[in-house]
């Protein structure tokens, strides 16, 4: 696995697809590196293609067409156990009839080491995930969170160059996630360990990964690290999908530039949007614009966007108030609004001037 496998993508999808009846496929000549020591997630909705392609490279599903590479080496047709992959899963997976150590060892024991080489790995492996002191439990006899604790210390114990998890975190509960997000992460720069990750929450995908490949349809919609796919959307689906969004859907009527005008549906009005991803004059499209970028009461002139909306909802969420008014045609409308001492007093009820700026609000194919 030298440098060439590394520079050409350590992990390479290479017009792959499958197929489960023959007919319709689940994934769509997909075409992905990975680099080594990448922390990848696969993020999408459910029946996305995202799980299929993490089975296909752990060895548990096999691809229809094209090939998967490890290390520049094709692996369609190595059994998972000689792939040299780690693997955590949203159950644990631990057999309940050994304790902690014993289950850390097993991997160890499969590969032919000798008892004081296991021992020191499994010590460091527990170690690595603040288990050191658990080594003589069952499974049984552990939380939730002490379980994937230990499937996370023996996916790492032998010391693959590649770590897969699918929704590992799935199971537990929202603090001890969060938490586990981060160990994680800690671990994964660490060891520098490659991992590809597979979730359905896009708040994880945004956490914890280098880069963040959104699944839809069987097809990759946005490859891009987390920031990009957050400010930088391509599609509407992909604005959709990552964070709240507002949307407005119309018409372009005049580009210029990387600057489109269009007239939003139902004579709402005009907005100037940044030309992200439309077709030309005539061509419908959907404006994304994200809650936090919507400012109250501008200034007359500093923004070429503004309209009034009606407040119809308020909800306190601690550091900041999300606001909900009905704008140019649209009822869901978000404006979030800092919790700030210094701020207005916001009443459902009242209308608000709100503006925004063109680069902002991101002009994108009919959604």
């Amino acid at each position: 696995m030298g440098a060439n496998g590394a520079e050409s993508g350590f992990v390479r999808f290479d017009r792959v697809q499958k197929s489960y009846d023959g007919e319709t496929l689940v994934v769509k000549d997909l075409n992905l590196d990975i680099a080594r020591g990448e922390f990848m997630t696969m993020l999408g909705p459910s029946g996305s293609g995202k799980t299929t392609c993490l089975m296909m490279l752990a060895g548990f599903e096999t691809a229809t067409f094209g090939d998967i590479l490890l290390g520049g080496r094709p692996i369609n047709n190595i059994p998972p156990h000689k792939r040299g992959i780690g693997m955590v899963f949203q159950n644990y997976a631990l057999f309940p009839h050994m304790t902690v150590g014993e289950n850390l060892s097993f991997p160890l024991e499969v590969r032919g080491m000798g008892k004081a080489d296991r021992e020191a790995k499994v010590k460091r492996a527990l170690d690595m995930v603040q288990m050191g002191a658990f080594s003589g439990r069952r499974p049984a006899q552990l939380s939730g969170g002490q379980q994937q604790r230990i499937a996370l210390a023996r996916a790492l114990v032998f010391e693959p160059d590649l770590v897969l998890m699918d929704e590992p975190l799935g199971a537990l509960d929202k603090n001890l996630r969060e938490r586990m997000q981060y160990e994680i992460k800690h671990i994964h720069n660490n060891l520098g360990v490659t991992v590809v990750y597979v979730t359905h929450d896009q708040t994880e995908a945004l956490t914890m990964s280098d880069k963040v490949a959104v699944f839809d349809d069987g097809k990759i919609q946005q490859l891009a690290p987390p920031d990009d796919l957050y400010e930088r959307p391509e599609n509407a689906f992909v604005a959709a999908f990552i964070g709240e969004n507002n949307t407005l859907r119309g018409t372009v009527t005049r580009i210029e530039g990387d600057a489109c005008t269009v007239k939003l549906d139902g004579k709402a009005g005009e907005v100037v949007a940044l030309r992200v991803n439309v077709e030309g004059e005539g061509a419908k499209t959907t404006l994304s614009l994200r809650p936090e970028r919507v400012h109250i009461a501008p200034e007359n002139g500093r923004f070429p966007n503004t309209f009034d909306g009606r407040v119809e909802e308020l909800i306190y969420l601690g550091d900041h108030i999300r606001v909900r008014v009905s704008l140019a045609g649209n009822d869901e409308f978000i404006v979030k609004v800092p919790n700030s001492t210094s701020g207005r007093r916001i009443s459902v009820g009242e209308t608000l001037r709100l503006g925004w700026a063109k680069e902002d609000c991101r002009a994108l194919d009919p959604s």
